[in-house]
């Protein structure tokens, strides 16, 4: 029998620890994928993927259900990364680790491309993270959460306690220089043209 995130919470509450653990299994990789996004380190987004669960457990008690239980994951996640950033006085680089695609962490099997869609689409990856490293940290976040991670606005909104206009300018800025950047390359995509 599968659990929602709120029956899992709340079993978890109770001192079921093993509702927690699967909480961990759902939500590992798309906290870890985050993470890296972010910082642009495999062991360092490894490292906070594990200090978000581990906050996360130690702070459940005080858990009101105000939001979604993934959203307050995400904003530990995001506070944790904001503390290493700060901690390490430079900016995030986007490198990935060896053949992985930040998107490939979280995303499921589909269909095999070719060779040459392979190639193209990481290469295209590869300038859409150049472009991503010159956004300010306000504007990357807002990219990453809502294109990688499909959180609307208000979800946002509410976890970065700005206003919902203040997210959708950072948006707009963050791919407004994307787009850019893209066109200076000669790799403007369809689905960043629409969105701008």
């Amino acid at each position: 029998m599968t659990f929602t995130d709120d029956e899992l919470v709340a079993r978890s509450m109770g001192g079921d620890a093993e509702s927690f653990n699967q909480l961990i299994l759902r939500w590992e990789r798309p906290i870890y994928a985050l993470a890296y996004r972010v910082i642009g380190r495999e062991e360092d987004a490894r490292d906070v993927c594990q200090e978000t669960f581990l906050r996360a457990f130690r702070a459940l008690p005080g858990f009101k259900g105000q939001a979604k239980f993934s959203s307050w994951l995400y904003r530990i996640a995001l506070n944790l990364c904001r503390d290493w950033i700060r901690r390490q006085r430079r900016a995030p680089v986007m490198q990935m680790p060896e053949g992985v695609e930040p998107g490939e962490l979280i995303a499921e099997t589909g269909p095999v491309e070719s060779i040459e869609d392979l190639v193209s689409r990481r290469q295209l990856s590869a300038l859409v993270e150049q472009a991503m490293a010159l956004l300010p940290e306000e504007q990357r976040t807002a990219i990453i959460l809502k294109e990688y991670h499909g959180m609307t606005f208000q979800e946002i909104a509410d976890m970065q306690g700005c206003p919902l206009s203040t997210v959708k300018t950072r948006l707009y800025q963050g791919l407004t220089v994307l787009r850019r950047h893209l066109e200076k390359n000669g790799q403007l995509t369809p689905q960043l043209v629409k969105r701008s």
